[in-house]
């Protein structure tokens, strides 16, 4: 009896997994896409005033782009003549104080990072656009960039990289 019971548990267990058919954990719908590919984002943010530019960035944000879509779907990367593709440029890098002390100067500064994307999905009409993403790592003022730089590129990254995902093939 319990044997039978374990058997149908399991049976139904087996049938409403499979009844998820197109249905993927992180929510990316790539329709009939097979390939993407990504451009390699050049740092324009020195021409934006007040940004500075920051060496490798290009690199490292082209390189998470990449990592993500490759994470999340089942697409393959490829250099040219995807059927997704994501282009486009870094347009701001830029230090701010954001909070000061009674002896006014900054107690907190905070690093934006700005980029500017342009998405095509050559397999589906009307789900083009171009958008700028942003966001932002807060730290302490008496504290150098370089020994946050890090850990503020990959959270910034993490949550544009997941931002762009979203807008292109998420749908939220």
């Amino acid at each position: 009896m319990i044997k039978s019971k374990h058997i149908i548990l399991m049976l139904v267990l087996v049938l409403s997994i499979s009844g998820c058919g197109i249905y993927n954990f992180t929510g990316g719908d790539v329709g009939t896409a097979k390939t993407f590919q990504v451009n390699y984002f050049q740092n324009y943010a020195s021409q934006n005033p007040g940004s500075t530019f920051e060496p490798g960035m290009d690199r490292d944000f082209t390189l998470a782009l990449q990592d993500l879509i490759l994470n999340q779907t089942s697409l393959d990367l490829v250099k040219s003549n995807g059927d997704l593709l994501y282009e486009g440029e870094i347009v701001e890098y830029r230090i701010s104080p954001m909070t000061a002390t009674s002896q006014q100067t900054a107690a907190q500064n905070r690093l934006s990072i700005g980029v500017n994307v342009r998405f095509f999905n050559n397999t589906k009409e009307d789900v083009d656009f171009e958008q700028r993403f942003s966001f932002f790592y807060d730290y302490p003022a008496n504290s150098q960039l370089a020994s946050v730089k890090d850990e503020a590129h990959q959270i910034i990254f993490e949550r544009i990289t997941q931002d762009i995902f979203n807008k292109s093939l998420a749908d939220w």
